[in-house]
């Protein structure tokens, strides 16, 4: 069997410095976000980014939902892979973060398509339910407790071929590890293994960043 390999700090910057460069408004958040301390870890990481923007650019996606705004890093990224008259909703329940994320789409020129919307999300997803709103890709990356309540009111605003995607499902690695039993850890162990035995999605773990699992409705 083949082992993957070891994905040092030096490894990164190489791949990195290989990879398409960020915008500078994306490299403005990243030194935004250093000055935060351990909340900075709630950011996408880079090569999370650059995956999203492929999985856009790829997918031709026009309409991306994401739940989970923090200071925009994960926001901008997307809307920038969206093609002209594409966008993006993004909601967060955190009206000041949401204040710093917001002058930085407007930094980048991306107002036009973002749209924030500062509420609770899963009342937002009611909503948008009701609405019969629909899109091509949902993008979770909030409160780990929600998570399963996240996902099954997603499960009704996707097109078809559309992706869910989620962020943190291997929780700093600690998912693997048996010794570690802290309810964080516990909650996305109870996750991972609620999509795992769902049969109405098709779905895969990749080991990038703090973990992403991509689901697609069969």
């Amino acid at each position: 069997m083949l082992k993957n390999i070891e994905v040092t700090q030096d490894l990164l910057d190489y791949i990195y410095n290989h990879t398409h460069p960020l915008h500078p408004v994306q490299k403005d958040i990243l030194t935004h976000n250093k000055t935060l301390g351990d909340i900075q870890r709630m950011q996408i990481s880079e090569i999370q980014g650059h995956f999203l923007q492929l999985i856009i650019k790829i997918n031709n996606v026009k309409s991306c939902l994401e739940i989970g705004t923090f200071t925009g890093f994960s926001t901008l990224t997307m809307a920038l892979a969206l093609p002209n008259g594409g966008k993006i909703i993004t909601l967060d329940h955190d009206k000041k973060i949401v204040h710093v994320a917001k002058n930085f789409f407007k930094k980048g020129k991306l107002e036009n398509k973002i749209e924030t919307v500062i509420s609770p999300a899963l009342d937002t997803l009611k909503k948008f339910s009701k609405e019969e709103k629909k899109f091509d890709l949902i993008f979770i990356d909030a409160d780990k407790g929600n998570y399963k309540n996240y996902y099954e009111l997603s499960l009704n605003l996707i097109n078809e071929k559309a992706l869910i995607i989620f962020d943190n499902v291997l929780w700093h690695g600690n998912v693997s590890k048996k010794t570690v039993t802290d309810k964080q850890t516990n909650l996305m162990r109870d996750f991972n293994k609620y999509i795992k035995n769902d049969n109405r999605v098709e779905k895969v773990i990749l080991p990038l960043g703090d973990g992403l699992t991509i689901c697609r409705r069969v």
